[in-house]
């Protein structure tokens, strides 16, 4: 029996001379600009790979958006969009820097991330460990901006944080737990502005969490072949050929939470207008997702970032418009 806790060759061999990372997008900012000693540490936070940020951004901007409607605001706080911005992306690189580390051993036996700055060896484990405690200083000194109950709220995602690595290990759901902790955000942006938590941040909260497990999923078929030799688990594992009926479901169930979300907070047709265009992308997503191809995945799955900036721009518009043009 092999050792399994001891790193393997990648099934191909991947040049790393270049300091690129695999599936990062040629001639992406951090590999044609950054400094030498800093790209690995870019790399380490997903800088060259912003997707992944955004998806974590837009919940706090819906949250805070909603939370502004809530409060009968009519035009949103800058600053809030502002520190969001920042925090959503050194706490992303931190979550990413600490996943890199606890994953290291499985990342340096798959082809599409053998090249990361850890199984590389360009980063040691304590210069990555230094580096995730810096971004979390820094998404701390954000936090510290907003009122008490969403600076608690706020650090209390920390414990998901933590758990998620190990949850692919154990179960068919670590989309699941990502979800969870990746869309805490929602929360956070509502209680921001609102200072404590109201059905509206619940419903968009599971509405985000629904969507992540969706999304995510379509990420997940890019490793399915890798995970099962590994002995780890996934929603694609889980759903196989049946992903599409999955992903209709959890889907629709994302719209139908966040249309519930807000009329709760009393939103009006600009974002219900917003949500019918979300409902229509999500359709394209499943009717042309090719799940035995990993480049039509991972297009899918980037898509998810026009979905954060519909429902955003229609939340904006509505706080606006919306005072004078009146409510459902």
């Amino acid at each position: 029996m092999t050792d399994s806790s001891q790193p393997k060759p990648a099934k191909s061999d991947v040049d790393v001379s270049g300091g690129r990372v695999a599936d990062a997008t040629t001639g992406n900012w951090v590999d044609r600009y950054a400094p030498n000693w800093f790209r690995p540490f870019g790399q380490l936070a997903r800088f060259d790979r912003p997707i992944g940020a955004w998806l974590l951004l837009f919940p706090c901007w819906w949250g805070q958006a909603l939370g502004e409607i809530y409060a009968g605001h009519s035009f949103p706080n800058i600053w809030y969009i502002l520190l969001f911005f920042v925090g959503a992306f050194v706490m992303r690189g931190a979550g990413c820097t600490y996943n890199d580390i606890v994953d290291r051993n499985y990342d340096g036996r798959v082809e599409r991330t053998a090249s990361r700055p850890i199984p590389s060896g360009r980063v040691s484990v304590a210069e990555a460990s230094a580096f995730a405690g810096l971004q979390c200083l820094i998404g701390l000194a954000v936090l510290l901006h907003f009122n008490w109950y969403t600076v608690v709220l706020g650090a209390s995602s920390l414990l998901l944080v933590a758990a998620y690595p190990f949850a692919k290990r154990f179960t068919f759901w670590p989309q699941l737990v990502l979800g969870l902790t990746f869309k805490w955000g929602a929360l956070v942006g509502f209680t921001a502005i609102v200072g404590t938590m109201a059905l509206p941040s619940a419903l968009l909260y599971i509405g985000c969490i629904l969507w992540t497990i969706g999304y995510d999923t379509i990420y997940a078929h890019q490793d399915k072949e890798d995970d099962a030799l590994l002995g780890l688990k996934s929603t694609a594992l889980r759903f196989g050929a049946a992903t599409h009926a999955w992903l209709t479901g959890f889907y629709i169930g994302a719209i139908l939470f966040w249309f519930v979300a807000t009329l709760q907070a009393g939103a009006g047709w600009l974002t219900i207008s917003a949500l019918g265009i979300v409902a229509l992308h999500m359709v394209w997503q499943i009717t042309t997702l090719d799940t035995s191809d990993g480049a039509n995945c991972l297009e899918r799955f980037k898509s998810n970032r026009i979905i954060g900036w519909i429902v955003f721009i229609g939340l904006l518009a509505d706080m606006i418009v919306g005072q004078s043009a009146g409510r459902l």
